[in-house]
């Protein structure tokens, strides 16, 4: 291994997430209420709170989740049809 690819490694392994929260808007409170409760029934730690004032939805709130648990939880949003506007990053 070169110097320049010993130090890529270095780098590489030094990037975090750009945010560790995530929070999932939705078109309604019942939503909101019903993605909670299906996260926690699937072990993903989840909090409702309301919408950030930076970030625009027509429900006062959200989901907050680990931004590494995206995946997993757009998966379940999907498979149970529940309908979510977006996800951005805290």
């Amino acid at each position: 291994m070169t110097a320049a690819s010993t130090q890529q490694v270095i780098s590489d392994s030094s990037v975090e997430p750009a945010s560790r929260y995530s929070v999932a808007l939705f078109f309604s409170n019942n939503y909101a209420i019903w993605t909670s409760k299906l996260l926690a029934r699937n072990q993903i730690e989840c909090k409702v709170i309301p919408v950030p004032r930076h970030l625009s939805s027509d429900c006062g709130y959200c989901v907050r989740l680990a931004t590494d648990q995206l995946k997993l939880a757009i998966k379940l949003l999907d498979k149970q049809q529940i309908e979510y506007d977006r996800f951005e990053a805290l």
